[in-house]
């Protein structure tokens, strides 16, 4: 008789995300995610259950807990480092996103195209005004992302299909995690989330989606999604502008 069980010979708890939102701890092969806000963790169970494409295994839950199951492989790549990834891996993440948008829409509707604007305005105000990024860089881009607010069809999305969200082994899919912000929403967010800061794999990823999509409405919702952004990872310990990151996705468009 040893005296130590399984949960004993676990002996580092890693701290995976951690701000005043929600935090991630890894232990072992198990994910504990604890949120403050009640409703992203029940979005984040019934999306992962209604999603057509591999997610984590739900564990148990007990509010504000919420345990996942680790999935296999590794993410996809990092946002500002160069991805190791193989272009039919990002094909196949291109596949998995298709997959996704051509399923069922989940019951709950997602951020209204008044709203976003509205975010848009709030963020790039705030960004000129509190000199964090040079007025003509945030105009321009405010330009660019004008092609994003229009109307769309709604689809079944991630809602933040970050690269490291997203995880494979070899070529193959083996796991979408993060569910938090599921909803309906337009199928080009998704797609340029997906490539945000890596614009080189773009290619792949449409050979894998299979149909063809208004690369003008990406570029777009890349420049928004780096504006809107930017205020929050400051102030949650983030650095936007790490080299290819949020900032220089924006220098980009000039």
């Amino acid at each position: 008789m040893t005296g130590v069980n399984e949960a004993e010979k676990i002996d580092e708890v890693e701290v995976v995300v951690a701000h005043n939102e929600r935090t991630t701890l890894r232990v072992g092969d198990v994910f504990l995610k604890v949120d403050a806000v009640q409703e992203r963790l029940d979005v984040e169970v019934e999306a992962m259950a209604m999603a057509p494409i591999p997610t984590p295994r739900v564990l148990w839950r007990k509010p504000p807990v919420l345990a996942l199951a680790a999935v296999p492989g590794t993410a996809l790549g990092r946002l500002g480092e160069p991805s190791t990834a193989s272009p039919a891996a990002w094909a196949a993440a291109g596949a998995a996103v298709r997959k996704l948008h051509d399923a069922p829409l989940p019951p709950w509707p997602g951020r209204s195209l008044d709203d976003i604007a509205a975010g848009l305005d709030v963020e790039c105000e705030w960004l000129i005004t509190s000199s964090v990024l040079p007025a003509e860089l945030v105009t321009r881009n405010r330009e660019v992302a004008e092609a994003a607010l229009r109307s769309w069809t709604p689809v079944f999305t991630h809602g933040d299909l970050q690269i490291t969200h997203v995880f494979v082994d070899g070529d193959e899919i083996t796991g979408v995690i993060d569910w938090s912000e599921a909803s309906q929403g337009d199928a080009l967010f998704d797609l340029a989330i997906l490539t945000l800061g890596h614009e080189e794999r773009l290619d792949d990823v449409l050979a894998g989606y299979g149909t063809d999509v208004d690369l003008d409405v990406i570029r777009a919702w890349w420049s928004l999604r780096s504006l809107t952004a930017i205020r929050w990872l400051t102030e949650h310990g983030f650095d936007p502008s790490s080299p290819g990151c949020e900032v220089d996705v924006l220098r980009a468009r000039m």
